[in-house]
């Protein structure tokens, strides 16, 4: 048997309300599975279904009589963008472990092939912006989940992502009350004040933006290899840090012992949150284009929300002119979950103040400085050094992994 995977009941219970065709008379529901690797098997926490992209008013895409028996119009690339924004939402811990298809039976052989094929492709899309890289210990299996819609029947087989040419292999999938009950929550804070050389204010955003980019790279590198340091003491990658606790006499409550894996966690929720802000003003840049004067963005701040009914938490990025219903307006479009106003907390980085990302002109040299992005065939002899400010104290809401006794204890 290959990799297993712990469900948490919920989440049979909102795959069982997917149901294929839709209203819309779509053949098929996409969606991704959310959740925590650890060594062992994995943990699923959500089932996000992708949102039905608009078309310019016009609503759904029209669909031909005959598209219903048929993947073929299956957007890929929607997928992708929708795994893309869902993984901005997520802090610390949690990842898209996957995705999953709901089909009518006609298209459950069509489904295989079309399962692999989102699995690599969201991977991608994902991994094309990240500043971390992956190590030798982390999981690279994801998970491939089809639902027919009449059966109920779920067949799960995982991909790794590392190798193209991989076969699927059968996996083990099994739901499970209370999951993600006993999981920890970590919250630590950092200061950042970053600036990154842009050689000519002139350049096309799309340069402007390699040239960020790889600047961010140089300071994830430095965030990577740092020391991370838990109540004053260095700790390794793999730290017990709740030791020595027995099981509660309470029947309803349980604890156990947990083994967490911190300071890897705790970099890469950070390294993600600043590279999500500045993909943010970055999107805005490319939209709205640079002139030659100063620019001033003020970066979003990052607000927290508790799923109703479940101790996870979700995050969102909210910017100055927006309000709470703009937050819980998006969580409801790519989460597909009803989030309350009052459940969304907004304190995280309340006292941060203002956090922003500007561009300006510092200063003018003679020769050419080292900098991260430059052109090999124009090297001129004076120029003009811009610098990109990043300055933003960021709150960081960590969901910690535990062991497997922790989760899969009777």
């Amino acid at each position: 048997m290959g990799r297993g995977y712990i469900v948490e009941n919920m989440v049979e219970k909102y795959l069982s309300s997917l149901q294929a065709p839709d209203s819309t008379g779509t053949s098929c529901v996409t969606g991704l599975l959310i959740g925590q690797s650890t060594s062992q098997r994995d943990l699923v926490a959500l089932a996000v279904r992708t949102p039905q992209r608009n078309t310019d008013g016009q609503g759904s895409p029209s669909i031909n009589r005959r598209a219903w028996i048929s993947l073929d119009h299956l957007d890929v690339e929607w997928v992708t963008e929708h795994a893309r924004q869902v993984s901005r939402m997520l802090p610390g811990g949690l990842s898209i472990l996957g995705v999953f298809l709901v089909t009518v039976p006609e298209l459950s052989k069509e489904a295989q092939n079309i399962l692999r094929q989102l699995i690599f492709a969201v991977d991608k899309h994902i991994s094309k912006g990240r500043l971390w890289s992956l190590t030798n210990e982390d999981v690279t299996e994801k998970v491939a989940l089809h639902i027919c819609t009449e059966t109920r029947k779920t067949v799960c087989r995982t991909f790794d992502i590392r190798d193209p040419k991989s076969s699927a292999k059968p996996a083990d999938w099994k739901y499970q009350l209370g999951v993600c009950t006993s999981w920890q929550v970590l919250t630590c804070s950092v200061g950042l004040d970053l600036l990154i050389p842009v050689l000519d204010m002139r350049v096309l955003p799309q340069d402007m933006e390699k040239c960020m980019k790889e600047g961010l790279k140089i300071w994830a590198k430095q965030i990577e290899v740092g020391l991370c340091l838990i109540n004053g003491k260095i700790l390794a990658d793999e730290t017990e840090i709740v030791a020595g606790q027995k099981k509660n006499a309470k029947p309803v409550q349980q604890t156990f012992q947990a083994q967490i894996l911190i300071p890897m966690v705790i970099k890469r929720d950070i390294i993600n949150t600043v590279s999500s802000r500045v993909e943010m003003f970055l999107e805005d840049l490319l939209m709205e284009g640079v002139d030659n004067g100063s620019v001033e963005q003020v970066l979003p701040r990052r607000v927290f929300a508790s799923l109703p009914g479940m101790t996870l938490c979700v995050c969102d990025y909210m910017f100055p002119d927006e309000c709470l219903s703009d937050v819980s307006d998006r969580l409801k479009e790519l989460l597909d979950w009803d989030m309350p106003e009052d459940s969304i907390d907004t304190s995280q980085e309340a006292i941060i103040g203002r956090t922003s990302l500007k561009l300006k002109t510092t200063s003018t040299v003679d020769t050419v400085p080292e900098m991260p992005c430059d052109h090999p065939n124009k090297a001129p002899k004076s120029l003009k050094n811009y610098y990109i400010s990043v300055a933003m104290a960021a709150a960081v809401a960590l969901l910690a992994t535990g062991t497997s006794l922790l989760y899969l204890s009777d």
